[in-house]
């Protein structure tokens, strides 16, 4: 079994790259950072004797997402799991202060870097004719609206929708896909959110617990481990101290 994880380098990519691999999976990992994939290549390959394969690159950047998913070899082409991780939050200003370069950020890589490699990936799926399963990672933010949340709302939205029009358009092949949606998970997103301001991302979760990176790769490995006539279309997953986006207990 191998399953194609974006956005291993940190957080939730990470652990769901460590979770498969526990569970005998190969796995092929990518993200923008070489040093963080080779440290992770290794840490798998010798805690759980699988083979890992790292492809370097941006997502939002068609091309290269091109020639990595080309540049596949033939051993790791048989993909059975592509977990759409990559994806960011930039700033959080009301609609009228909001920087341009946030929000062609986030569209650029929470919707656009997903349907470039879902396409590429998808095209594998068929070849093999051996039906595989998607899993894309959403969020609250795509089931609801929070002030100053916007674009990075919208983004999330739009992965709801590209979600169901995914299982709607790849169920001819036998494809499976699926999208879970967490609420506030403690990962470098705070952290990304507001530009390396680690005091300010630290703030977010002060006096709480939060999710962890690992309770949604559980759930993610859970969603793909499903005997094959049953898919799980959604899943909404919060910390026990969180009601909605913006109803939290401190």
């Amino acid at each position: 079994m191998i399953a194609l994880i974006t956005g291993a380098t940190s957080g939730i990519g990470k652990s769901t790259a460590i979770e498969f691999a526990k569970h005998g999976y190969d796995l092929i990992i990518t993200g923008r950072r070489q040093e963080r994939l080779e440290e992770l290549n290794a840490f798998l390959t010798k805690q759980y004797s699988v083979k890992v394969l790292n492809l370097c690159f941006d997502v939002r950047d068609e091309k290269q997402v091109e020639a990595a998913i080309n540049s596949i070899p033939s051993e790791f082409k048989k993909i059975d799991v592509l977990v759409n991780n990559a994806g960011l939050a930039a700033g959080l200003a009301p609609i009228q202060d909001g920087k341009l370069a946030h929000w062609e950020q986030m569209i650029d890589t929470n919707i656009k870097g997903l349907l470039y490699v879902t396409k590429h990936v998808a095209k594998i799926l068929i070849e093999n004719k051996n039906g595989g399963h998607i899993i894309n990672l959403g969020s609250i933010a795509g089931k609801e609206v929070y002030a100053n949340g916007n674009i990075y709302c919208a983004t999330k939205h739009a992965v709801d929708a590209l979600n169901k029009g995914m299982r709607i358009d790849l169920l001819p092949h036998g494809i499976k896909v699926s999208a879970v949606n967490p609420g506030m998970v403690e990962t470098e997103f705070s952290i990304v959110r507001f530009d390396g301001d680690e005091e300010r991302a630290r703030k977010v979760y002060e006096n709480i617990q939060p999710l962890k990176p690992e309770d949604i790769a559980e759930t993610i490995y859970w969603m793909a481990s499903r005997p094959a006539h049953v898919n799980i279309n959604d899943v909404i997953i919060m910390p026990t101290i969180q009601a909605n986006a913006t109803t939290v207990l401190r």
